[in-house]
C-alpha cells in the first residue's frame, strides 16, 4: 500500500489537508462562479438563489423572504418562497406554492402591499394576506382582476399601487402596430399599412386603474388611465413626486414595414423604448407614432403615412428614449440607504435583452441606472449591472447565460436581480466608503458601453449575421 510505513498521525494529517484543500478549491470555485456580474467598485454580489425555474418578477418582505413569480404556463405552484434561515445571505429555505392554475408564458407580477401579496397569470390579478412569522400566505389567492379577453401577445399584467387605495395594471397591446393585413397580399409584409381608428386602443393599449382591494373587477369595472401604449412590464409608483412611471416597449420592424424609408440599421436603433411618466388621460401616440431618441422627436409611423422624416406633436413625450429593442422588463425607485447618495431616487431599469436586431448583434441585457435630479431624469443612463450574457457578441438570444429580468430592494437596501432563463437571484450590496465614491468608478463602468451589446451598431461595419 502507500501509505504503509506512515503513522496514524501523519495519516490524519495528510487527510485534513487534502480536506482543506478541497475545501479551499471548493470556495475558490464557488467564488468564481459568483463573481460574473460586473458592478461599480465598492458593489458585490452573491447568489442568493440558485436555479429556481425561470422567473419573472420579485418581491421582498420587511423580514427579508424573497417571493418570485415564475414562468409556467400550465399546472399550479407558480409563486416561489424563499428564506435565508442562518442570515448567511443564501436562500435555504424554498418552497413552491400558488393554489391558482397558470395560464401562460408571460405571468408576471409579485409585489408585496399593506401585507398582502399580489401576483398575477396572465389572465388575472391575485391577492393573498401575509401572516408574520409564516413563509407561505394563508388562505387561497383573491382574484382581484380578471381579464375578460383571450391569451394574446404582451398579455403581462404588471401592477403599481398609489397611496390613495388604487392598483394601476397594464393591459398592452397585443399588435406591433395594429396592421390591417388586409391591406398587403397574404405572405406580404412590406407596406402594410395600420388599422385606423386602430380598434385594439378601446380595450387595450394602455393602463388601467382599479380599487386595489376589490374582487373580481374587469375592466369596466376600472377606469382607463392612459393609452397609446405599446407594452409595459416595467412600471412603478414614485413616492417622491407620487407619480406613475414605466418604460415601455418600442414597436418592431421598420424596415420590414418600409423598407423604401428605413435601413436594416435603421430597424436595429430605432425606435426608442420610452421612459413615461404617466398621468391620467395620457395618451403616447401608439400605435400612430413612435420616438426616435436620436432626433428626440416623436415620428409618425409608417403605417399611417410617415416616411422617417414627418413628426408628429399630438401625442405626449416620453422623459428620455433608451436604445432600441432592450426589453425594459422592470424598473425600481431605489429608497435604501446603503447604497451611495446619487443612487437613492433615481431608478434602476432591467433590460432584458432583444430578439430582432438582426443582422446587428443583439443588445441590453444589463441593469441600468438612470440619475434624477430635482426630481427629474438628468437625460443621462449608466451601466450598473454587466455580465448575464456571459458572451459577446450576442448573435441570438438563445446563446445568452442569462437575461435580466427583475427587481426589488430588500430591507437593507440590496438591490436582487432575477434571471428569467433558469432563476439565478442575486443580491447586490455596497461594502465601501459611500463619501469617496463617484467619478472614478462611474467612468469605469462608461467604459463597458463600447460593449458590443451595449454601444449603437455602426452602419455597415458591425454586421455580424448578414442572413
Amino acid at each position: 500500500m502507500i501509505l504503509k510505513g506512515i503513522s496514524i498521525a501523519c495519516i490524519a494529517l495528510f487527510l485534513t489537508a487534502c480536506s482543506s484543500e478541497i475545501s479551499n478549491s471548493s470556495s475558490l470555485e464557488k467564488w468564481k462562479l459568483e463573481q460574473e456580474l460586473i458592478l461599480p467598485k465598492g458593489f458585490e454580489h452573491i447568489v442568493f438563489a440558485d436555479s429556481v425555474g425561470p422567473s419573472r418578477h420579485l418581491a421582498i418582505r420587511d423580514n427579508g423572504d424573497v417571493y418570485i413569480k415564475l414562468r409556467i404556463d400550465k399546472g399550479i405552484n407558480g409563486n416561489m418562497a424563499l428564506r435565508d434561515t442562518n442570515s448567511d445571505g443564501r436562500a435555504d429555505l424554498i418552497e413552491r406554492f400558488g393554489s391558482y392554475p397558470n395560464d401562460g408564458n408571460f405571468a408576471t407580477e409579485m409585489r408585496i402591499h399593506k401585507d398582502y401579496l399580489y401576483f398575477s397569470s396572465e389572465h388575472i390579478v391575485y391577492r393573498q394576506k401575509l401572516t408574520p412569522g409564516k413563509l407561505i400566505p394563508d388562505g387561497s389567492p383573491e382574484q382581484i382582476v380578471v381579464d375578460p379577453y383571450p391569451i394574446r401577445w404582451h398579455n403581462a399584467k404588471s401592477i403599481a399601487f398609489d397611496n390613495e387605495g388604487s392598483m394601476y395594471v397594464t393591459f398592452s397591446a397585443p399588435t406591433n402596430v395594429c396592421e390591417d393585413w388586409k391591406t398587403v397580399p397574404q405572405g406580404v409584409v412590406a407596406n402594410v399599412k395600420g388599422e385606423f381608428p386602430c380598434k385594439q386602443l378601446d380595450i387595450l393599449g394602455g393602463i388601467w386603474k382599479f380599487d386595489e382591494a376589490k374582487n373580481n373587477q374587469s375592466p369596466l369595472d376600472g377606469k382607463r388611465f392612459a393609452t397609446g401604449i405599446r407594452s409595459v412590464v416595467a412600471m412603478a409608483w414614485n413616492n417622491d413626486d407620487n407619480s406613475l412611471y414605466a418604460v415601455n416597449h418600442g414597436r418592431d420592424y421598420l424596415h420590414g414595414h418600409a423598407p423604401q424609408y428605413y435601413t436594416k440599421w435603421e430597424n436595429a436603433v430605432l425606435p426608442a423604448e420610452q421612459f413615461i411618466k404617466i398621468e391620467a388621460d395620457d395618451d403616447f401616440g401608439w400605435p400612430y407614432t413612435y420616438y426616435d431618441h436620436f432626433k428626440k422627436s416623436r415620428m409618425l409611423s409608417p403605417e399611417y403615412g410617415g416616411d422617417g422624416l414627418k413628426e408628429s406633436n399630438k401625442y405626449k413625450a416620453p422623459l428620455m428614449g433608451f436604445p432600441a429593442h432592450w426589453a425594459p422588463n422592470d424598473m425600481l425607485f431605489y429608497k435604501g440607504n446603503q447604497f451611495p447618495s446619487r443612487y437613492k431616487e433615481g431608478a434602476f431599469v432591467a433590460f432584458h435583452g432583444s430578439t430582432n436586431r438582426t443582422p446587428y448583434p443583439q443588445a441590453g441585457y444589463i441593469v441600468a441606472f438612470v440619475p434624477f435630479q430635482d426630481g427629474k431624469p438628468t437625460g443621462d443612463w449608466e451601466v450598473f449591472a454587466d455580465g448575464f450574457a456571459g458572451v459577446e457578441p450576442i448573435v441570438k438570444m438563445e446563446e445568452t447565460k442569462y437575461r435580466p429580468m427583475g427587481l426589488a430592494e430588500g430591507p437593507d437596501g440590496s438591490l436582487f436581480i432575477s434571471d428569467s432563463k433558469i432563476g439565478r437571484i442575486w443580491k447586490v450590496s455596497f461594502k465601501a466608503d459611500k463619501e469617496t465614491f463617484g467619478a472614478e468608478e462611474l467612468a469605469e463602468m462608461e467604459k463597458l458601453k463600447l460593449k458590443s451589446y451595449i454601444k449603437m451598431p455602426v452602419e455597415d461595419v458591425d454586421i455580424i449575421n448578414p442572413n
